[in-house]
């Protein structure tokens, strides 16, 4: 692979990266016989299967996307050895030959979702990216999601929620926190956070906010345990006034949320 080439790999697995995507590098490390490609040949396997680049092609180029796609699930590293003849002889132009590849998954920084960009929603995302979480700030009103407002910001949504999950959607690694203007906002954006695979889901406001909130969600069809995935009031008691205290709050919420996650 020429340094053009591998530059451009690069830059394309960057850019997945800085939009929440995972994707890994498949590279020829060692090679014996009769092969296609030599050692430094690189191949990028985005999580949707879609590849940039090759090791060969045919066959093996298949089955080396398939254990790609399981080390996004592991999130480990793998050196497989292939070899080129059965069952794999079928290919044209393939006289045997083994192939080492080192299979390196890369996954994006877990994601926070802050919908709603007053003043505890600027103070949450300007946290969780000092923590080095990715951030994506949404709000209806687009002059509070602007990189003057948000320079922290990885990304800025204008728009209701509907759209910005549609253009940016929940994974299991996103945290969502809900600090909207009205309980009835937060009744619309609900059932759309819990119909995801999000890992942490928060809603500002008081017991009594909560309390009306879910008298509003009554027609929709919910179930208890639902419910039971929403934090509110949101964040860990630590006696927080300012917008900063509210931000930490919240932010050790999030991080106690994914210890327990990863430790189930």
């Amino acid at each position: 692979m020429n340094k053009a080439d591998h530059q451009s790999l690069l830059a394309e697995l960057t850019a997945a990266l800085n939009a929440g995507r995972s994707a890994v590098t498949a590279t020829v490390v060692d090679t014996a016989g009769s092969v296609p490609r030599r050692p430094g040949a690189k191949m990028l396997i985005h999580e949707d299967g879609s590849t940039s680049g090759t090791i060969g092609g045919g066959k093996v180029e298949a089955l080396v996307v398939a254990n790609a796609l399981e080390t996004i699930t592991t999130r480990e590293t793998h050196l497989t050895t292939y070899t080129l003849q059965e069952p794999l002889r079928g290919d044209p132009g393939v006289c045997g030959g083994t192939m080492t590849i080192a299979l390196e998954p890369y996954m994006p920084p877990p994601t926070v979702l802050v919908i709603g960009a007053g003043h505890v929603g600027r103070a949450v995302v300007d946290l969780a990216h000092w923590l080095g979480y990715r951030t994506v700030a949404v709000d209806d009103r687009a002059d509070l999601v602007t990189s003057e407002a948000l320079p922290n910001a990885d990304v800025l949504f204008a728009g209701d929620v509907a759209a910005a999950v549609e253009t940016h959607p929940i994974t299991s690694d996103t945290s969502v926190v809900v600090v909207t203007r009205s309980f009835e906002m937060d009744a619309l954006i609900v059932p759309l956070l819990l119909a995801t695979p999000a890992r942490y889901i928060g809603v500002m406001g008081s017991k009594r906010r909560w309390s009306s909130t879910r008298d509003a969600l009554a027609g929709v069809d919910l179930t208890a345990d639902d419910l039971l995935r929403i934090h509110a009031p949101i964040g860990i008691e630590i006696g927080a006034e300012s917008v900063e205290e509210i931000a930490v709050s919240i932010m050790s919420e999030v991080i106690a949320s994914h210890g327990a996650s990863d430790r189930a």
